[in-house]
């Protein structure tokens, strides 16, 4: 039986060249780097936990990496990582209760080289991408095109217990969404259309997004009109995608593609025209799953 491992692939978006880290798990979701550790941090499929990897940038080639730390197994089916100062928050959509949508928001804390569960929350929602703005969590709801806020989230959400959501809104335009990025003001979301589909994907760029979002009401529909631009068509190569981020700086969106060749990273530099535009940088990278955009 052949080793399955899971890969990291660092990129260097101003030279071009790339280097693969190798690691123990088999499959992984959700990825964040932390400049002030130098390290990666995974939530693994696998095992089923969080582990970090540090001393990233003195890696000088392709190589396998042993996590550094690594927490207890708890997360069951992760999707995402959202990290809050010495908080590292992990969606997971494994189902709690099968008579209903549901999932949990694992939160750990970062201190004395540990990672340590503090609580659990379990969502009336399935959930897939997350993110931090400021002190709230964004949160995806999947197999819908909504999107729902938690305001204060490591401040008033402390212990284990069953939550709703501070704020959900439909985000007209979008069939299925799943991954999400938020830098400076901007919100991007992913939308892989229809699952069983290969050609459907695109994703929406919200400027100005806290003005926009705070004026639809709890229930209601942000309309594309004077609020969004969607990129999507042949051009652009997305048909997953299933994950994003995002330079404010250079008005760059990055994207990790499941599908199209077997799974791409891609950018696009030109978004502000919107529409069936091509990117400007494509990777080829094996069932592309996560991805971290990181400026020093």
């Amino acid at each position: 039986m052949p080793l399955i491992t899971m890969t990291v692939m660092l990129y260097d978006m101003n030279t071009g060249e790339s280097k693969k880290l190798t690691t123990s798990a088999s499959a992984a979701e959700g990825v964040y780097y932390d400049g002030d550790t130098d390290e990666i941090i995974l939530a693994s499929c696998s095992s089923n936990q969080i582990n970090a990897y540090t001393s990233i940038s003195s890696i000088l080639g392709s190589v396998a990496i042993t996590a550094s730390i690594s927490s207890s197994s708890d997360v069951q089916s992760p999707r995402d990582i959202a990290v809050n100062n010495s908080f590292v928050i992990v969606s997971d959509n494994a189902d709690v209760d099968t008579a209903t949508a549901d999932g949990r928001l694992f939160v750990y804390s970062r201190a004395n080289s540990a990672l340590t569960l503090r609580n659990v929350l379990t969502i009336d929602f399935a959930l897939w991408g997350i993110e931090m703005g400021d002190n709230d969590l964004y949160a995806v709801v999947d197999k819908t095109n909504q999107l729902a806020v938690f305001a204060n989230f490591t401040v008033t959400k402390t212990t284990n217990a069953t939550v709703s959501a501070s704020k959900r809104i439909a985000i007209e335009g979008i069939v299925r969404t799943h991954g999400l990025a938020y830098r400076n003001g901007t919100m991007i979301l992913t939308d892989i259309g229809d699952a069983a589909s290969d050609s459907d994907g695109g994703f929406h760029v919200i400027t100005n997004f806290d003005s926009k979002f705070s004026a639809v009401s709890n229930g209601g529909v942000m309309a594309v009109a004077g609020n969004q631009t969607r990129v999507a068509g042949s051009a652009t190569m997305m048909e997953n995608p299933v994950s994003v981020d995002y330079d404010a700086v250079s008005n760059t969106v990055f994207i990790a593609n499941a599908a199209n060749g077997g799974g791409r990273v891609l950018a696009f530099t030109n978004t502000n025209a919107e529409g069936n535009i091509a990117p400007s940088t494509n990777y080829t990278l094996s069932k592309a799953s996560s991805l971290y955009f990181y400026s020093n």
